[in-house]
Order: C-alpha cells, then structure tokens, then sequence
C-alpha cells in the first residue's frame, strides 16, 4: 500500500489509490477489535478544522494465521484531537490490549 501525506488538504498517510484498497475490503467481513491474531493495518479519522475531535470513518485489519482482510470494529467512534492516541491507548487497556502491538498506532490516516 503507498501512502501519501498531502498537508495542502490537510492530510496525512493517505492513500494513493483509494478505489483500489477499498475494493480488497468490499466483501470483508467485520471483527471486534479484541479478535485473535488481529493487527490493525489502518485506522481512518476525519474531522474538520476547528472541530474538537476525530470522527473514525473506518477501521481495517488482517487477520494474522489465515491473512484474511477484516473490518474492524472499535469500543469507540469519536477521539479528541489532542490526545487522540493516549486515548486509543486507554480504550485498549481497558479492553485487556496492547495498543502498540495491534499496530492501530502506527496505522492511523487523518483528513481534517
């Protein structure tokens, strides 16, 4: 997958092909993200300028032994600007997960 980061929009690790990615995950089925063998591989949030907060338009992943392509779904579907990935962090913990080794902070896209 290319990323790009196009600040002119606003915009940070997108994507260069879109339509193609999201074909990949047309028929995929949808996972908590508490799932066995999960690693995130991209968390999307959108927001405006001015507006407080991140809106989470979507959540994928792959399922690590079969290498399936998920949708993933999240215990939350808004995060404050700042401090967007402690809260990530804290929403993991409170779910018995490890933020950093699901890949989810290392995965995120935002468009603002």
């Amino acid at each position: 997958m290319h990323l790009v980061d196009r600040p002119e929009v606003g915009e940070s690790n997108g994507l260069v092909n879109g339509p193609a990615y999201h074909a990949d995950y047309s028929f995929a089925r949808t996972v908590d993200w508490t799932e066995q063998h999960l690693r995130i591989t991209r968390l999307r949030l959108l927001s405006d300028r001015g507006f407080p907060a991140w809106d989470v338009s979507y959540c994928h992943g792959v399922l690590c032994h079969t290498g399936e392509l998920v949708r993933v779904s999240l215990p939350f579907s808004q995060l404050p600007k700042r401090g967007f990935k402690r809260a990530i962090v804290e929403h993991a913990k409170r779910d018995g997960l490890y933020a950093h080794g699901l890949g989810v902070l290392s995965n995120i896209s935002t468009l603002c």
